[in-house]
């Protein structure tokens, strides 16, 4: 038996929702990130640690972590500097970078929900 169907497409809302879920999705990746550099930015009273952000800017979709204490990028680019144990210099540039399949995954699964 032959089946008709009828289709009606919105492109503009589909689209918008998608923006909307990879803004929710770049979220959750650039708040790993801050997770990440939270376990090894240098500590001594934990003040740097305590100024790491993290945020989304959805009309261009880029997301941003920062650290905005005082001496935050001298800790972060001194390479001769002593750290505790586990805490290092370099604490976002590394995250980040082996935070990237994550981050990916991320945006992924919330693409896929929107599309459900």
């Amino acid at each position: 038996m032959p089946q008709n169907f009828r289709l009606r497409f919105d492109g503009a809302v589909a689209a918008r929702e998608l923006r909307s879920a990879a803004a929710r999705g770049l979220f959750l990746g650039v708040e790993h990130v801050l997770g990440l550099s939270n376990d090894v930015v240098p500590l001594d009273e934990g003040y740097l640690q305590s100024t790491g952000t993290a945020s989304v800017d959805e009309p261009s979709l880029t997301g941003m972590v920062s650290f905005d204490g005082p001496y935050a990028v001298r800790q972060h680019e001194e390479l001769t500097w002593r750290h505790a144990p586990g805490r290092t210099a370099k604490y976002l540039e590394n995250s980040l970078n082996s935070a990237g399949p994550e981050v990916a995954a991320l945006i992924a699964a919330e693409l896929r929900r929107a599309l459900r």
